[in-house]
């Protein structure tokens, strides 16, 4: 994991997500992320296949979602440093920094100043 990805992480956020569609996708797919972690915690408690796809199927069409918002933006993301950074930055985009910037009002405020 990155040295301090929190405040990293947060420090690049809103020049990373001012495009009107990335901000929407991200209010649209960041919920759909917590669904399918929620299954997956649901799965691995009863042992069920069916949750584990379901969920996996969220993740991954959250992580497409948001990336085809994020290559919209002016300003390009750091490229990731291997796989552990990619799950580490996800991760805690979807837990964090996003819900941060939603209540932080920064989610708006970057949706009023959209292109």
């Amino acid at each position: 994991m990155r040295k301090g990805l929190l405040d990293w992480q947060w420090s690049l956020y809103p020049g990373g997500h001012r495009d009107r569609v990335n901000l929407l996708l991200h209010i649209l797919t960041v919920p759909l992320f917590w669904a399918g972690t929620a299954l997956l915690v649901v799965a691995l408690l009863r042992g069920a296949a069916g949750p584990v796809l379901a969920g996996l199927a969220l993740w991954l069409a959250a992580l497409l979602a948001q990336g085809q918002g994020h290559q919209r933006e002016r300003e390009a993301q750091v490229p990731f440093e291997g796989p552990l950074d990619f799950i580490s930055r996800f991760t805690v985009e979807q837990f964090i920094t996003f819900p941060r910037f939603l209540l932080s009002g920064g989610w708006a405020r970057a949706l009023r100043d959209a292109r």
